[in-house]
């Protein structure tokens, strides 16, 4: 992990204004309206299922867009906070406080810069899919879990946190059901669902609040809670920054929650990129777009915020409502800040059980119920690690989730590697060209007393332990040389330059020569700096398995 060259931060806003035109303004205000007016109602729901106000979730829906769409790496990402926020910022303010989660999500910004300065942009893209389908279902289980109460008008205080016992009390108070906010609640998920099988170009959440909203506010019989009712009058003000503590005992603790947020930040705004480009063929800079996000999360904490990254459905709805540069994001901010300032009171009319049936259809939407009926085909590992991570994101919390998964994976992914790893061995004569796609055949007749290895592979802690285990078992005399081929070596790490060092010393002091064969370029750097070329003698590494059968022919004459 170094800095290769400068750091890759190039917004795609600068090059999209070198050539901006009239016509093309014209189509990201469209799309920017119509961006704004569909985050409008989940912004608010994502503010208050994370356990802030409504207010808050529309600011960092504002300060982030505009932050992200002005320096991201993605012609056409929206960003704000999302779904997938939810479950990590709602336990992280449940045990920390607004400050604690202030300081995480700055955390999580600086750890995201990081990744786009260390130009880790696109290995991000390489965490494995099975992690993120089961993190992202857990996320949707848990997500539906928070807006039972508020559907079925239980009006339940104190709800735990952790996934069993909430639904424990659920089922206890199930008894209490508020008939007319359940029906509120079905009549707003059924516009929600209906809404786009009329056009897809509708906003179905916004019209459901809209007309939900307005038969609520003119029937005054319709008891339900409203947003005004639990948070009181929602101020206009635009929040003035303010800082906060920091010092190392609150990182520590609070670190691997931001760890959490940055990577999945990362993920989902990286996701929703890939996405993007593969509908406008455009490409983004990922690492460009990290630091974007990164900076954004630095930013929005000191308005009271919450953690904000690239939402995939927002995004999709500014390309195919025309929006082709960073300005159709930078719109949907203002419209949102619009709305701020001059319809709040308005909100303040919107009742809960609606906000709830659109997180109920946001959940649906994020479970890819049919991606995971897919997985269920595939090998067992990752099958095994799709269900730890859901498991684990439900029932204890995210953070945990996402290390363990990683964790599962990487061991996994270190096990097919080992088993796709090959070490052959040859005596009497080698077929230079087994193995190759040449067809050109030339075997070698190697004198008796010469042993050749072949490494097919990297040559990493795990195959090094496996390659030294072989030669233990496979070994009925001691040969004079030894051959050890590596023309299929990618690479070699410190554990195999180790294991490498001793064999070559333990031959030595029984008398045994090694020489290496094939060696690639950066393999022999790595070896070089180890002080094993040294060790063995510059003539014992040979760049081909001629040379190198040649001089253990002559070290162990046919007797």
């Amino acid at each position: 992990m170094t800095l290769s060259g400068s750091i890759d931060f190039r917004p795609k806003l600068i090059s999209a204004l070198k050539n901006y035109s009239a016509e093309k303004f014209k189509s990201d205000l469209i799309a920017g309206i119509v961006v704004g007016i569909v985050a409008l109602p989940l912004a608010i729901a994502f503010g208050i299922a994370s356990g802030v106000s409504p207010a808050i979730g529309l600011v960092t829906a504002i300060i982030g867009g505009f932050l992200v769409s002005s320096l991201g790496g993605c012609s056409v990402q929206i960003g704000g906070p999302t779904g997938a926020f939810i479950v990590i910022v709602y336990n992280i303010i449940a045990t920390f406080g607004l400050e604690g989660l202030a300081v995480a999500t700055l955390l999580a910004g600086l750890i995201l810069v990081a990744l786009g300065c260390f130009h880790l942009g696109t290995v991000i893209k390489f965490i494995p899919y099975p992690i993120v389908v089961g993190f992202t279902a857990g996320i949707a289980l848990t997500i539906f879990s928070t807006q039972i109460n508020d559907f079925f008008g239980l009006g339940l205080k104190n709800i735990p946190s952790e996934f069993l016992p909430k639904w424990e009390m659920y089922i206890r108070n199930f008894g209490n059901i508020d008939w007319v906010t359940l029906a509120v609640g079905l009549l707003s998920l059924l516009i929600i669902i209906v809404t786009p099988k009329i056009s897809r170009r509708l906003p179905g959440a916004l019209i459901a609040i809209i007309v939900v909203t307005a038969i609520v506010s003119f029937i005054p019989a319709l008891n339900v809670e409203t947003i005004g009712d639990r948070f009181g009058s929602l101020s206009t003000d635009i929040p003035q920054p303010r800082g906060f503590k920091l010092n190392v005992a609150t990182i520590n603790m609070l670190l691997p929650s931001a760890f959490t947020i940055a990577i999945l930040g990362a993920i989902e705004s990286l996701l929703s990129a890939t996405v993007a480009d593969g509908v406008t063929g455009n490409r983004t800079n990922s690492n460009t777009e990290l630091i974007g996000q990164g900076i954004a999360n630095i930013v929005v904490p000191f308005f009271g915020g919450i953690p904000v990254t690239g939402a995939i459905a927002r995004t999709m709805t500014n390309i195919s409502n025309g929006g082709r540069t960073p300005v159709a994001g930078i719109i949907h901010a203002i419209v949102l800040l619009l709305i701020f300032l001059f319809l709040m009171p308005l909100i303040n009319r919107i009742p809960m059980c609606c906000l709830a049936a659109v997180l109920l259809v946001v959940s649906y939407n994020m479970s890819g119920w049919r991606t995971i009926k897919s997985i269920l085909h595939n090998p067992k590992s990752d099958v095994s690690v799709l269900i730890l991570t859901f498991l684990l994101t439900v029932i204890f919390d995210l953070t945990i989730a996402i290390e363990m998964g990683l964790l599962l994976a990487v061991i996994l992914f270190l096990r097919r590697v080992m088993e796709n790893t090959q070490i052959k061995v040859y005596s009497e004569q080698l077929d230079i060209a087994e193995g190759s796609e040449t067809t050109h055949h030339e075997v070698l007749k190697v004198n008796p007393g010469v042993e050749v290895y072949e490494i097919d592979g990297p040559f990493f802690f795990g195959v090094a332990t496996k390659f030294d285990e072989m030669m233990r078992t496979t070994l009925s005399k001691k040969p004079t040389v030894r051959i050890i081929r590596m023309r299929k070596v990618p690479f070699i790490d410190s554990t195999g330059i180790h294991n490498l060092e001793i064999l070559i010393k333990s031959s030595r002091s029984d008398g045994i020569h090694v020489v290496l064969s094939g060696v690639k370029e950066n393999v022999r750097r790595s070896l070089e700096n180890a002080g094993i070329e040294k060790l063995i003698g510059a003539d014992h590494i040979c760049d081909h398995i001629t040379k190198a059968v040649e001089m253990a022919n002559r070290l162990a004459p046919n007797r």
